[in-house]
């Protein structure tokens, strides 16, 4: 398999292209291990769980966007030690978290996917998320729309149109859901409680399955980025907790909180 060409100033639609076959065969290698007895778990230093999987989909990544687009520096979860000196000044850079719901991977309940994203001026410009198990892809750039592929058909997607004063669906973590949580969409009139693993909330909203995501608890940069950059595509809203706007590549990339929804917000406050 070769991505590469002799033109690195791709145009955008080029670009995703290689993103989504980089994704889509690291999803093939990361099914290899979970059809295997042995998914080879270690514990990271922060207590989150390693595998087999996370290790293999991060070397193919990383290596296969330096060969593409060799201009383009690159952060993934899994070699992410890159020091704030070296990539603070970076104007874009991709962001990837080559196995997001590692978790949900060694549950063995497929929710579980490949996150690819292109960060441009500390906010996501593109995105691609894969999900192995059932084959489906979404992608998209906040200023073009987005996209899923199943089944080899494409089709647009977009948030909802589902009004603050309607029966809203919500989406919670699988493995994450806390009393600030609870305490958020009891707010709303909420018609269904959905439970999710990984960035596979972001892409419910994205594509109008779901009507909010609030998640209370940190997550890092590489779990938001490209769902982030596919829900703004798709017409939705990413910000922080309390309203403001979410950036990337901060000294300590984590995210302290964040609602994602298909209607603007401002902190608890929603907007119509």
């Amino acid at each position: 398999m070769e991505y590469r060409t002799d033109n690195y100033n791709l145009q955008m639609t080029d670009m995703l292209n290689v993103l989504k076959e980089i994704a889509e065969n690291a999803g093939k290698l990361i099914i290899e291990v979970y059809n295997s007895n042995d998914f080879g778990i270690k514990i990271k230093s922060d207590n989150s769980p390693l595998t087999e999987a996370d290790k293999k989909s991060h070397g193919f990544i990383t290596s296969e966007l330096i060969k593409n687009f060799p201009d383009i520096p690159v952060i993934s979860e899994e070699g992410a030690g890159i020091e704030y000196e070296q990539r603070k000044d970076w104007k874009e850079f991709f962001l990837v978290d080559p196995l997001d719901g590692t978790k949900d991977f060694i549950q063995r309940n497929g929710e579980f996917t490949v996150n690819i994203a292109l960060i441009k001026n500390r906010v996501p410009f593109c995105g691609v998320i894969h999900v192995p198990v059932t084959g489906e892809t979404y992608y998209g750039c906040t200023d073009s729309g987005s996209y899923k592929i199943l089944n080899g058909k494409t089709a647009k997607i977009e948030v909802s149109k589902t009004g603050i004063d309607s029966e809203l669906t919500v989406v919670q973590s699988r493995n994450h859901a806390h009393e600030e949580e609870r305490e958020f969409y009891s707010k709303f009139k909420i018609k269904e409680n959905i439970s999710k693993g990984s960035s596979l909330k972001i892409c419910m909203v994205a594509e109008g399955k779901a009507d909010v995501y609030f998640r209370s608890g940190p997550t890092w940069e590489w779990d938001t980025a490209a769902g982030h950059a596919i829900l703004l595509g798709a017409g939705g809203y990413f910000v922080n907790k309390d309203g403001s706007e979410l950036i990337y590549n901060k000294r300590i990339p984590k995210n302290f909180g964040f609602i994602v929804s298909s209607f603007e917000i401002d902190g608890s406050q929603i907007k119509k």
